[in-house]
């Protein structure tokens, strides 16, 4: 009982930092696709580094949940659980930039 509910609060955790990784990629896609990644204001460098350093900072405290519940017990199952995660939060941020480049820009 104690596992599901330390896998259920990591998979809310989890949530959180893909939502997170899907703002940084909103807010990295323009100055991207505008050519100017090196010469953002500095409104736009908080908006980028705060959703980036919270969204790894939320990831590492899923992962961290999610090795409390399984990294013994189940050791295959805590590296699926890592690499399904990495490839999530690549996606989320891959679909922000996706929503922001049709939304803002187009």
């Amino acid at each position: 009982m104690e596992q599901w509910i330390t896998r259920s609060m990591a998979t809310l955790v989890a949530l959180g930092a893909l939502g997170l990784f899907w703002t940084f990629g909103m807010f990295s896609a323009v100055p991207v696709q505008q050519g100017r990644l090196f010469a953002l204001s500095g409104a736009e460098m908080q908006l980028m580094g705060v959703s980036l350093l919270a969204g790894l900072a939320t990831a590492w405290g899923a992962l961290h949940l999610f090795s409390l519940a399984d990294r013994e017990r189940h050791p295959r199952w805590f590296a699926a659980i890592r690499l399904v995660f990495m490839l999530a939060a690549l996606l989320a941020a891959a679909v922000g930039v996706d929503w922001s480049l049709g939304h803002v820009v187009g």
